[in-house]
């Protein structure tokens, strides 16, 4: 079977890539992380430029992909690179507007003129205390959310922020405005670099974009197309933990010799080798199914999500252990792609969570 991009999609993964590579190296990155949006505009304007935004949407949005592998081909290059940049919150909103037909806020997006967040998860308190579902609230001919949202990427480089509401029938999506009166945002680091941040809203101005029924559909395609998205920049993620590990393997003497020498730490290598093709094989067949009935696009994507977290532990733990004492600080790139690994395990849904969805979902298909 033909596992290639295609012509296309390589030459987008190969733009992307020599961008990257010129303008986002690791003192750049370092200078993104401390800064107060926890990523460079600069550099979100000259992917805006380059297409990498339009990639992401359809052509009846005013992107020129949207597909699956699109998606996959961008966030496999982000992974290699481990940008900084809202590229989920842009994805999972921008795929809410898409069904919505919101295509002026849409081509706004692509063009980095206005940058989106999602915030969909309800907020934990110190004590774990999870706060009740946001709630939408008719204002006269338009609409407030009232209600607090937890870890929202990028909320403070964010214009405007795609919430989920329980509205008139179920849930429903809105935008609600930044700096909005009853809009709070309190912004904290991320251990893997960028930002997060908790999201207070107080009977904030918000704009219906999708109402109960319709909304939850477009919400749980959004969270699919997020699952696709967090595995293949994982198993890019991986390939280059790996990567770096097998070079430091030959470099690296003990008794005289490379410990690339020593078969036991072969074997290790060849173990991890292994599970990422596994993950690899994941992830590929998430982006397969993500336009098939609900049922099979969410069992591939848990499926996915749960292989790739399990094997980033064991790819993330080989290379910091293969390397020693080096491999933590803070001067060696590896150790931010092992960050960002294990924070991929935990976004959307940690292994287990996924795990049992896939199980529920079998029964349900059975």
């Amino acid at each position: 079977m033909d596992f290639s991009l295609g012509q296309d999609r390589q030459m987008l993964v190969d733009s992307l890539g020599r961008y990257l590579s010129a303008n986002f190296d690791f003192s750049t990155r370092e200078k993104a992380l401390v800064s107060a949006e926890g990523f460079s505009r600069d550099m979100w304007a000259g992917l805006a430029e380059l297409g990498v935004i339009g990639a992401l949407f359809t052509e009846d949005a005013g992107g020129y992909g949207g597909d699956a592998f699109d998606i996959g081909a961008v966030f496999g290059e982000i992974g290699r690179a481990i940008a900084l940049g809202p590229f989920l919150g842009t994805l999972m909103a921008g795929r809410i507007l898409q069904a919505a037909g919101e295509t002026d806020v849409i081509e706004s997006l692509i063009s980095g003129q206005t940058i989106v967040t999602f915030a969909h998860e309800p907020a934990i308190d110190g004590n774990g205390v999870m706060a009740d579902p946001a709630r939408a609230t008719r204002a006269g001919d338009g609409w407030t959310v009232s209600g607090a949202k937890g870890v929202v990427p990028y909320l403070a480089g964010a214009d405007v922020i795609l919430v989920t509401a329980q509205g008139e029938g179920g849930a429903s999506t809105f935008l609600v405005e930044k700096g909005a009166d009853g809009v709070t945002a309190t912004d904290y680091p991320l251990v893997d670099g960028g930002s997060a941040g908790e999201l207070t809203m107080k009977d904030a101005p918000a704009r219906l974009i999708g109402q109960a029924g319709q909304a939850q559909d477009a919400i749980d395609d959004a969270i699919a197309a997020g699952l696709v998205a967090l595995s293949w920049e994982a198993v890019a993620v991986m390939d280059v933990l790996r990567a770096s590990t097998l070079d430091y393997m030959k470099t690296r003497k003990q008794f005289g010799i490379p410990i690339g020498k020593f078969q036991a730490l072969q074997h290790r290598m060849a173990t991890v080798a292994l599970e990422i093709e596994q993950a690899r094989s994941a992830a590929i067949n998430a982006a397969a199914m993500l336009n098939e009935e609900p049922v099979k696009r969410d069992r591939a994507a848990s499926a996915a999500k749960y292989t790739v977290g399990k094997t980033g532990v064991l790819a993330a733990e080989e290379a910091l252990q293969l390397h020693g004492g080096i491999g933590m600080t803070w001067e060696l790139p590896l150790s931010h792609y092992a960050k960002r690994m294990i924070m991929i395990g935990s976004e959307l849904g940690g292994e287990d969570e996924h795990l049992e969805r896939f199980i529920a979902l079998g029964q349900k298909a059975a």
